[in-house]
Parts: structure tokens; sequence; C-alpha cells
């Protein structure tokens, strides 16, 4: 049996949020990150879509015990596809490669009532930042669309499961990307933020 492993475009490229040994930077042809609305949740979340000409960056890691049962589990809200004709890696060998995605006709773009919660974008622009620098998180935003969707500020009580601690560092290159995008932060209650 082939070694199976996943690709990770959000908070998987994260390396805190789990345990997945054998992690590798990788890129992936032919998609795009998105924020997307979906009837199971009420906050935006990530999903790739088809985008023929576009590259991704993220990780690799092997699939735990070489079963998808786990893996399955933690993106329950995704189906999984076959994405090794796709991935650029530097292993010796090639691998089962999957991504995981929304089915196409279960989501639709974001709205107002469909935010972006800050504690999850923290997670993941934490994750491009570790593992690609400061153009890692360039990438992220330029690589992803669904900006419109207003973000709520619930650092203070991250909303989040796997909600990260950034170190004054990350916040500070965090949080000067952040001013320079054209995005709309709202209070947790849903009243926008104070500036």
């Amino acid at each position: 049996m082939k070694k199976r492993f996943f690709f990770g475009y959000g908070s998987l490229v994260n390396r805190a949020t789990h345990d997945f040994t054998g992690a590798r930077p990788a890129q992936i042809r032919g998609w795009r990150r998105a924020w997307r609305a979906t009837p199971i949740r009420a906050v935006s979340f990530l999903t790739v879509v088809p985008a023929p000409g576009h590259k991704l960056l993220g990780l690799i890691a092997p699939v735990p015990d070489n079963s998808w049962d786990s893996l399955d589990l933690r993106e329950r809200a995704y189906d999984r596809y076959p994405a090794h004709h796709a991935v650029i890696h530097d292993l010796p060998h090639k691998p089962e490669i999957a991504i995981y995605a929304i089915p196409e006709g279960k989501h639709s773009p974001p709205t107002p009532e469909n935010p972006i919660l800050l504690s999850y974008l923290d997670v993941v622009l934490q994750g491009y930042l570790r593992e690609f620098g400061p153009d890692g998180v360039e990438h992220f935003f330029d690589t992803t669309d669904g900006w419109e969707a207003p973000v709520i500020d619930d650092r203070a009580a991250p909303r989040y499961p796997r909600a990260a601690v950034l170190s004054k560092s990350e916040r500070r290159t965090i949080d000067a990307v952040l001013e320079k995008k054209d995005l709309r932060f709202i209070a947790p209650q849903g009243q926008p933020k104070a500036n």
C-alpha cells in the first residue's frame, strides 16, 4: 500500500494545531483558497476551489497510521479529493496525496452574516508565517478569495477551538499585514469594532 499524505492549506499549515509528524512544505497547482459560507456553520471557513493556472503554498504530511479515519473526523465538513497529480514536493517517492474541500454546491460566498473569526485567521497566518516567513502571509492573502466577509475580533475570547497564542513578534507582523488589507472588523457582539 502506498504511503498516504494530505495537503494542508489553512489551519493544517500551523503545526501547533496537530501532531502529524513528517510535515514538509509543498505546493499545489490548480487551486485557490476561499472563505466560504455553508449551512452547517454560522461563520466562514476556508476551502479550496479549482483555479487553473494558480498555485498554493502549504504543507504535506503523512496520514497517521496510513488511515484516513482521524483526519476525516477532523475535516468532517469537507470531502477528500485525490491531489497527488497536482502537488509539487521534495519527497523521493510518489505517495498518494489528498486535499480536503467543501463539495461544490454545498458552499456559497460569505455574507455579513458569515464572518471570519480572527482567532481562526490568526492560526492560519501564524502557520504561514512560521513556514514561509512574511512572504507566506502575503501569499495567503493574495491566493485567498472571500474577503468581503467581515472579521470578528475574538482574540480576547477565541471562538476557534484550536486558537493559537501569537508571540509579540508574530502579532506585530500579522497586525501590520492586517492593517494594510481592506478588511472590515466587527466586535464579537456583531457591532462594528471601535478604532
